[in-house]
């Protein structure tokens, strides 16, 4: 691997002053950081004065899901959760998804963006079966050399409530799926003793992390909040145990998202929000304050859920920010963070960063300032993977 040096750029470092330094890429990880660096041999390309970035992780997308670059279809779901989910269901024969191609070319569009890293939960239930699993992993080896995938065996349809299901969730991680995930244990699957018993179960077997759908509100969300925080602290899991969307914290009092928030950080559960229509969004100067951890994600994109979604991080990044009111360009970074550093800690990924010794997974834009690049949304001018440009202006290379 060719050795690379970034000139000029100015590294965003979260807490310090935006300097002007050089990044020196060896062997695919940052090797120095700082103004003048001498590197005999190695490529240099001057970013003259952009912005670097660490790439962006989407903890929470439906790869399965997509019709991208497909015909266009009318969303014919309604507004329920019960309807879309059964619309999902019983469209995707007739639709051929889920498809190794639509999930390939959403995620080179994902890659342009600046996306390094991808958690996506893939439906797993009697009638498709594993097949979700293994279109998504071509398509993702496809792109094995400029994104990361995660898989999360996902009980689109209920747990409980959906026999068979708990089976296919076991064959999916014996056969190295990295995570188990939920659905609303006590609103959609009506037994909420009884799916986190089997979801935490397969957790501990298999050494795999948790990340469970909760949509419920008010007090019956911020009663599950409180069983899974329990349920880690029990079982050691702390650190790998998310609840994503997590609506009920959007909306609870101040004084309960507090509360919910120190709770959080003391179990080491995780929360991610999408900020999807008028969804409630997870307070992110909450959690900042009381030092829990916070991702962000797409959702859905351009699927029988949604006709909507891009798979910008940026751009979701930046919807975040509005939704939650982020005015100082201090609170305007916290979706920054939330979008990179927040995922990266969901994730697990220990050499992430702009920092000696992590992978030199980087993304430039013109902007000037952190907050400036999430309120404009500018073109990706160059993205790199493991030291190695993948994209530049928003389009793949080869």
């Amino acid at each position: 691997m060719t050795d690379l040096v970034l000139r000029n750029g100015r590294p965003w470092l979260p807490g310090r002053p935006l300097e002007t330094a050089d990044i020196l890429i060896r062997a695919g990880r940052i090797e120095q950081l700082g103004p003048g660096l001498a590197a005999p041999g190695a490529e240099t390309l001057e970013l003259a004065g952009a912005l670097v970035l660490p790439g962006f992780v989407d903890t929470h997308c439906h790869l399965d899901k997509t019709l991208w670059s497909g015909p266009w279809v009318p969303n014919t779901g309604g507004r329920s959760l019960a309807g879309r989910i059964a619309n999902g269901e019983n469209r995707r024969a007739e639709l051929g998804i889920p498809s190794a191609d639509y999930s390939a070319n959403l995620l080179a569009t994902m890659i342009a963006g600046g996306t390094a890293h991808v958690r996506s939960h893939i439906d797993i239930d009697p009638s498709v079966g594993l097949a979700g699993v293994e279109a998504v992993r071509t398509a993702a080896a496809r792109h094995r050399d400029r994104v990361d995938v995660e898989l999360v065996a996902f009980p689109q349809g209920g747990l409980i409530r959906r026999p068979g299901t708990a089976e296919l969730l076991d064959e999916a991680l014996a056969g190295g799926v990295e995570v188990v995930g939920g659905i609303d244990p006590a609103g959609y699957d009506g037994d909420p003793t009884g799916q986190l018993d089997l979801i935490f179960g397969l957790a501990e077997r298999y050494g795999a992390k948790i990340d469970i759908h909760l949509h419920d509100g008010g007090a019956l969300g911020a009663w599950e909040f409180e069983l899974i925080i329990e349920r880690t602290k029990t079982t050691g899991l702390g650190g790998r145990v998310t609840i994503s969307h997590a609506y009920a914290m959007g909306a609870l009092p101040p004084d309960e998202q507090r509360r919910i928030a120190e709770r959080l950080t003391e179990a080491g559960v995780a929360m991610v929000t999408c900020a999807v229509g008028d969804a409630p969004v997870v307070p992110l100067r909450v959690m900042h304050a009381a030092g829990a951890t916070l991702a962000l994600g797409n959702d859905g994109i351009r699927d029988l859920w949604t006709p909507y979604g891009d798979g910008d991080m940026l751009r979701r990044i930046s919807t975040v920010a509005f939704r939650d009111r982020l005015l100082a360009d201090e609170e305007i970074e916290l979706a920054l963070a939330a979008g990179t550093l927040g995922g990266a800690k969901v994730l697990g990924l220990a050499d992430y960063g702009l920092r000696v010794g992590a992978r030199a997974d980087l993304v430039t834009v013109e902007a000037a300032t952190p907050a400036a690049a999430v309120v404009g949304v500018p073109t990706r001018k160059l993205v790199l993977k493991g030291g190695r440009v993948v994209a530049r202006d928003g389009q793949l290379v080869s």
